[in-house]
């Protein structure tokens, strides 16, 4: 007896929407760079290998840090203050 198999396809349809990017900065010298951790294994480690990098390479004045809690979304509140604090914000995940 044959069955029928059923295929899926899982590709989600394409966002039509138009993105704003933010303005691009000139470089990083005297700026604050966030950064927002996803609780992913390793990228603390990550974080802190590139927040040296980015003071004594690229002279960044400051570098802000957030551990989200594990996969959920980041806080209004966070973001709000990420969004006053820096002037560029990085997020990611390690593994």
């Amino acid at each position: 007896m044959t069955h029928p198999l059923r295929v899926y396809n899982p590709a989600a349809a394409p966002d039509t929407q138009a993105a704003s990017l933010g303005r691009a900065l000139d470089n990083l010298r005297g700026k604050t760079v966030g950064f927002i951790d996803n609780a992913k294994p390793n990228f603390q480690f990550l974080v802190e290998d590139l927040e040296a990098q980015l003071i004594g390479r690229y002279g960044v004045k400051a570098v802000r840090k957030h551990r989200k809690p594990g996969q959920v979304p980041v806080k209004p509140e966070v973001l709000q203050q990420f969004a006053e604090e820096c002037d560029a914000v990085i997020t990611g995940s390690g593994d």
